[in-house]
């Protein structure tokens, strides 16, 4: 049997029929896909949200259990290095005008003081903040204006170059080790006064 000009004609017609049903419907499968990404996306935002505010949460509770480490042990291990602190006081701050300081732990005695920064993981950046923390000290709470300032950075993780830096920069470096919290600094260490 021959194909005609009408089949030809009608045979384009259905082709040109399917093809326009076929992009009506890659269109609404887009249409959907979008908007199934689009769901997906405002729930993955809304999850990193959360996660974030559990992470900040663990965070904070890490740190405050790394403090609550040091507290015992950081009158003794001042004093069994000559400074003889009696006192401590936890989250000390002091706010002047537009400036202001907090410290995470302020061990104390009428001649000396020693500012100690508490982190979780020390880094670079941490012993930073705290050398700017200590030359704010005496200007923002000058009650202790007379006495010999010295600074201290502690942590659960403290990498050995980390403490390096901090021991060069003049601080007792404390860490962990195994149950309690030990001074890493040798007995040649000299400590910076502020």
């Amino acid at each position: 049997m021959a194909t005609t000009a009408d089949d030809v004609w009608r045979l384009l017609g259905e082709l040109a029929e399917a093809q326009k049903e076929t992009d009506q419907l890659l269109q609404r499968q887009s249409q959907e896909t979008d908007r199934q990404f689009q769901e997906t996306r405002q729930v993955l935002k809304q999850q990193n949200q959360h996660l974030n505010e559990q992470l900040g949460k663990l965070g904070n509770r890490l740190g405050e259990f790394v403090e609550w480490q040091v507290r015992p042990a950081v009158v003794r291990l001042f004093q069994e290095r000559g400074i003889a602190v009696h006192e401590f006081y936890p989250g000390a701050s002091a706010r002047r005008e537009d400036e202001a300081i907090e410290i995470d732990l302020l061990v104390v005695n009428t001649t000396e003081a020693v500012l100690v920064e508490v982190k979780s993981k020390l880094t670079q950046a941490d012993i930073d903040e705290h050398l700017e923390r200590l030359s704010k000290f005496k200007r923002l709470m000058p009650r202790y204006s007379d006495v010999r300032a010295m600074g201290a950075v502690a942590g659960m993780v403290v990498p050995e170059e980390v403490a390096r830096y901090a021991y060069r920069r003049g601080l007792f470096v404390l860490a962990q080790s195994g149950d309690s919290v030990v001074i890493l600094n040798d007995s040649k260490f000299t400590p910076h006064n502020w």
